[in-house]
């Protein structure tokens, strides 16, 4: 057989091939019919829209846990003294750990199980039923287990906040207990009743004061600010504080750890949204405008009062801003978010420069003047400038949409926001307390007086962040 019969053969054979195959595609289309194809074309559709939100929800989760490690860890390290700047990072870094281990074991189902109206039942122990399937309730385009690794880092953040109202002074073991009891105790209860199934705060599912806090203002800010205020109270002063000066001993760490913060707060904001859509877009452009104001806000406050604004200063007003925007970024325009940024930035200062000093208490690293009076702030300006085009939440019988904030006329939800502020601070409050009280009587929480000298470092560590070779002489 020759060459070129050979080919007429082959090329023969191609022909007859593709003609079959073009055939059992036509037979196969008109067996389907018009609606089958567009039942398989909506279906694509769903799943290149669930794979975008599900890509859109890990890269938040990783910003998040950034705003954890490195973030807060750099931010509190470098406003601490040299010698206490390991241990202040590590508390951060324990709770990366410690937390997402009770997380998976109890901590995601009294959050997010069905349970009443304070606390999630346990449904979810151990992860049970946690999976590639969507919760519809909660997030109905990604897979729960990404939704349960998102909120994981929400719940490893807020205990790493308090850290800073008692830095320099309690003990690395009573810190662990105490924030493993707090996790499950104060935060998850929290967390459930503002964003759980049948939370009596919740306001996308019926709550009964629906109370408006799109990524944590409630949840997260307030409970960790003003717990640690009674940790700061409980636990009492700093050996010479006030009357020792006790300056950061790196800004630059600090600037660092607060340019992360903001960075990763697109995630903590936009990330809520749990979508990537028009929505996150919103929310990503109040978090930015919001912390731009603060920033300016705290700057020109401290400019005035002291003749000159500081880097610690500016820093410290843009993750006030940031705060106060968290429960509001979901339900607010740009302009709203660069209001609330201002007001934050300057109460905030006021917060930390007056009403501090005024009290005599030393919250260390100003974890309550920042986290507990920018989240409160910022859950009130929520139920003023909400509104109903950003995010039609509430609806009708009907199916109309109806008025969110204050300025719209919705007069109530100022009201629920109040009641869910007053719940965040009574919990908070008596939460930390009862618990305080718990570890302080079966292991003690403050380090004696020599080793609070020596470093917590050193004592608690057996190590030092910088060790300076000293050239022989």
């Amino acid at each position: 057989m020759t060459s070129g019969v050979l080919r007429k053969i082959v090329v023969g054979l191609i022909v007859a091939a593709g003609l079959t195959a073009f055939a059992a595609a036509q037979t196969t289309a008109a067996a389907e019919g018009p609606g089958d194809r567009v039942a398989k074309l909506e279906q694509q559709v769903a799943e290149a829209k669930s794979s975008a939100d599900n890509a859109w929800m890990l890269i938040s989760t990783a910003l998040v846990l950034m705003m954890t490690g490195p973030g807060l860890a750099l931010f509190y390290g470098g406003l601490v003294r040299k010698k206490n700047v390991l241990a202040t990072m590590m508390q951060s870094f324990a709770m990366m750990a410690i937390v997402t281990v009770l997380w998976g074991i109890v901590g995601y189902s009294l959050a997010f199980g069905s349970g009443n109206g304070f606390i999630g039942g346990f449904e979810h122990v151990l992860l049970r039923g946690v999976g590639a399937q969507p919760d519809a309730d909660y997030a109905a385009t990604i897979p729960q287990q990404t939704f349960m690794i998102y909120q994981l880092m929400f719940a490893i953040i807020t205990p790493a906040l308090i850290t800073g109202a008692f830095a320099e002074r309690m003990k690395f073991s009573a810190m662990a207990l105490f924030m493993s009891l707090w996790s499950l105790l104060v935060y998850a209860p929290m967390a459930h009743m503002v964003w759980g199934k049948g939370g009596v705060l919740n306001a996308s599912l019926g709550g009964r004061f629906p109370t408006l806090d799109f990524a944590g203002g409630t949840v997260v800010h307030i409970t960790s600010g003003v717990s640690a205020l009674v940790c700061a109270q409980y636990l009492g002063r700093r050996i010479g504080y006030p009357k020792e000066l006790m300056p950061p001993h790196s800004v630059v760490l600090s600037f660092i750890g607060a340019c992360l913060l903001w960075v990763g707060w697109f995630g903590f904001n936009a990330g809520s949204a749990l979508s990537s859509g028009s929505l996150a877009t919103s929310a990503f452009v109040a978090t930015h405008f919001a912390a731009a104001a603060a920033a300016l806000g705290w700057g020109a406050a401290e400019w005035v009062r002291n003749g000159r604004p500081s880097a610690l200063g500016a820093i410290s007003g843009a993750v006030a801003g940031l705060v106060a925007i968290t429960p509001a970024a979901g339900f607010v325009g740009p302009m709203a978010a660069l209001a609330i940024g201002l007001v934050a930035g300057v109460f905030c200062y006021f917060m930390v420069a007056r009403v501090k000093a005024l009290f005599g208490y030393d919250d260390s690293l100003d974890a309550f003047g920042v986290h507990g009076a920018g989240g409160t702030i910022g859950a009130l300006l929520t139920g003023v400038f909400a509104t109903r085009p950003i995010n039609p939440i509430f609806h009708n019988a009907q199916g109309t949409a109806l008025s969110l904030g204050l300025l719209e006329g919705n007069y109530r939800q100022l009201f629920n926001q109040l009641v869910g502020v007053a719940i965040a601070w009574a919990l908070g409050i008596v939460g930390t307390m009862v618990l305080l009280k718990l570890v302080d009587m079966v292991i003690g929480l403050r380090v004696p007086a020599e080793q609070e000298l020596q470093g917590l470092d050193l004592s608690q560590h057996g190590e030092e962040g910088y060790y300076w070779e000293v050239s022989a002489p």
